[in-house]
């Protein structure tokens, strides 16, 4: 008998009553809809989304080629400030041979001639250092959170306004009876 009494607690929205209004259904059944695509959505963009992006980060592993170049410059650091990395010329070889010199930000501290690994990709253009494996995990599961609360932040702001217009939409039905009945009662009181 208790658990009867729970369900019909539970399901209240949706059990006759001569008070109940065609709005009362219409939220009823808005907001069990909110909950599902929350729970639902909300999951399915987060895995989705953390998946395409574990996919990016391990064919940046794929793809990105470390390679050891040669410190063209030296990256000590005139002044005050102290920084853990700097601008400076580094020098590579190319598979066929050929070599390139471009500007990349390497540790400071370093003198012209010290060997340091860049990453280059296909073409041999310098390319940022591919996030590691752990760090790509820690990186898709963050973006995959985030959609999943992109996803519930925009099914409770809807439904949030959704339900902003059915309780406009009550008031007016009840200002309008109210000023059908209100004049029939009179003054009983005092």
């Amino acid at each position: 008998m208790r658990a009867s009494r729970r369900t019909k607690r539970w399901l209240w929205r949706w059990r006759s009553n001569p008070l109940r209004r065609r709005e009362d259904v219409l939220e009823a059944w808005l907001v069990l809809a909110m909950w599902v695509i929350v729970a639902v959505g909300g999951t399915l963009a987060g895995v989705v989304t953390a998946r395409a992006a574990d996919a990016v980060f391990a064919q940046q592993r794929a793809e990105r080629i470390p390679v050891t170049a040669v410190l063209v410059s030296d990256t000590t650091q005139a002044g005050a400030k102290s920084y853990y990395r700097a601008l400076a010329k580094v020098r590579w070889t190319l598979p066929d041979g050929s070599t390139r010199t471009e500007n990349t930000l390497v540790d400071t501290g370093l003198r012209a001639g010290s060997h340091v690994v860049v990453h280059t990709d296909a073409r041999g253009e310098l390319t940022a250092q591919p996030p590691s494996p752990s760090a790509a995990d820690l990186e898709s599961a963050a973006l995959g959170a985030a959609a999943a609360f992109a996803v519930t932040g925009l099914t409770l702001g809807t439904g949030a306004l959704a339900r902003l217009g059915l309780d406009r939409r009550r008031a007016r039905m009840w200002s309008r009876e109210w000023a059908m009945i209100g004049p029939r009662w009179g003054h009983k009181t005092g």
